[in-house]
């Protein structure tokens, strides 16, 4: 509806209702308004109504939804189904062209808005939630693992000698395999135990550094957020290294935007050294489907290298994804979501502090990770391996999801390199533990369910443990006729059980 309708509109229906149908589309334009002249996250969220105007307006821009279009070409915008053509709001065409994944499409202005849109409100939320001197980024519809695959091979062609990628132990898959899928040599670097917290060795990066030349570096491969008792990487040191060597330095940094803390060591890093860029996940960070992953960086035209080295259109879905969370969520909206989920994970701390005294284990001193918690499973563990690996078991089918639960000596072969102590992020860590973490969207009745279910398998374990025990003669007494105690862990359990 324009002006020239609205008028039309006053010779069937009252001038005055018309009028004020008129100032509230203008309300909702004058949003868009704000949004295209600014390119930030709007403060306050908008309203379902509002979104879907909008995104309905960058629709009716796109080739394909044209009243007159007549294709003929292998790429139309065609689709079968009317549900998939309403699920992506008739926004078909994707985003980028063959040879830029940030280039627009002239037969899909609506979709390229759409990317631009993103990436602008995407760099605003960086800035806000921590790295302020952030310049550039864009939304590529990758998970984390495949995003840093095309930050290596980017690097590739600026550094065509390098054959290593150098990077403190991280035990998860996709970190290790982004490095060999891109076609390099992990150069492993085992954490150092400090307390309880496994830290960065650098005395370690550096000697690999000398010993191996830092000309055949393609990049040192940092980590932010982590499972406890892993804690981000020694950002600043790193980078100031990076710097003194001239080696580039790539930062995962997943689930690291939720983190204050995290974000603060990235900016921290660029002062005083070198971050190239740092890569972190949609589904982790801003509660959207998985599949989506954001690349930014300090220097405008390296980010801009990565997303010319992206082959092909893409899908536009993360993008969406992403942009109407925003919008509905506003600025102050997201914030709130993230100084909840750091008042949380206080809460989780003590809750599992407690659990953990009760049941004679403790809650691991971590200070340094503030997204994910450790409770040490050394009782568990004097029952043997099998004990503690049913404890994640037991939680699973009790729908207690995410808990991670990390025995002692697992060997794991990860594309022909062998891990010791796999999961653990260290060859051989003191105790086996379990992980819970606070991210981003949790609740307290989480944190409720979780320990009550928690603390009945541990009371479940402990008893069937002591009854194999007592029947292999291990200490144990009777306490009467009805009860025993194991003199291993002080539980009292009813003899029929």
């Amino acid at each position: 509806m324009n002006i020239q309708n609205f008028s039309l509109s006053e010779k069937l229906v009252s001038a005055s209702y018309v009028r004020q149908g008129l100032q509230a589309r203008r309300g909702h334009e004058q949003l868009v308004r704000v949004l295209l002249q600014q390119g930030k996250c709007p403060e306050e969220g908008w309203s379902e109504s509002t979104v879907e105007l909008f995104l309905n307006e960058l629709a009716v821009m796109d080739s394909n939804n044209f009243l007159g279009n007549c294709g003929v070409g292998e790429r139309e915008g065609r689709v079968a189904s009317g549900l998939v053509a309403r699920r992506h709001y008739r926004l078909i065409h994707g985003i980028g062209r063959s040879g830029d994944i940030a280039a627009v499409q002239p037969k899909a202005a609506g979709s390229s808005l759409l990317n631009k849109i993103t990436n602008s409100v995407v760099l605003d939320v960086l800035k806000f939630t921590g790295v302020r001197s952030v310049s550039s980024c864009f939304v590529v519809p990758m998970a984390t693992g495949m995003s840093l695959t095309l930050c290596f091979l980017t690097l590739r062609h600026r550094r065509p000698g390098a054959r290593f990628i150098l990077w403190p132990r991280i035990d998860q898959k996709s970190c290790f395999k982004s490095m060999l899928t891109a076609g390099f040599e992990p150069v492993v670097i085992e954490n150092v135990l400090e307390g309880d917290e496994l830290r960065t060795n650098l005395e370690e990066v550096e000697r690999k550094i000398e010993e191996l030349g830092a000309e055949n570096f393609l990049c040192v491969h940092s980590t932010t957020s982590c499972f406890a008792p892993r804690v981000p990487d020694r950002l600043e040191e790193l980078a100031v290294l990076c710097a003194k060597h001239d080696i580039p330095h790539i930062v995962n940094n997943a689930y690291g935007m939720q983190s204050s803390k995290c974000m603060h060591l990235i900016q921290q890093g660029a002062r005083v050294g070198r971050i190239d860029a740092f890569v972190q996940s949609l589904d982790k960070n801003f509660m959207v489907p998985v599949g989506g992953a954001i690349i930014a960086g300090f220097d405008e035209n390296f980010i801009k290298e990565i997303s010319k080295m992206y082959p092909g259109r893409a899908s536009a879905s993360p993008s969406l994804d992403v942009l109407i969370t925003l919008l509905t969520l506003g600025a102050n909206g997201y914030k709130k979501l993230l100084a909840e989920r750091k008042e949380l994970y206080g809460h989780l701390a003590q809750e599992l502090s407690a659990l953990a005294e009760r049941h004679g284990e403790r809650l691991l001193h971590t200070p340094h990770n503030p997204i994910s918690l450790a409770m040490s499973l050394n009782h568990l563990q004097t029952h043997g391996t099998a004990a503690v690996t049913q404890l994640g078991s037991m939680l699973f089918t009790r729908q207690v999801s995410g808990a991670r639960v990390v025995p002692l000596g697992v060997e794991q072969t990860v594309s022909g390199h062998t891990f010791r102590g796999f999961m653990s992020h260290a060859d051989a860590y003191p105790c086996p533990y379990l992980n819970a973490a606070s991210a981003i969207g949790i609740t307290r009745d989480d944190i409720t369910l979780c320990i009550k279910r928690l603390d009945k398998c541990l009371k479940s374990l402990s008893k069937e443990a002591c009854a194999e025990k007592r029947e292999s003669g291990s200490p144990a007494e009777d306490v009467d006729d009805q009860t025993v105690s194991c003199n291993v862990h002080g539980c009292i359990y009813t003899r029929n059980k």
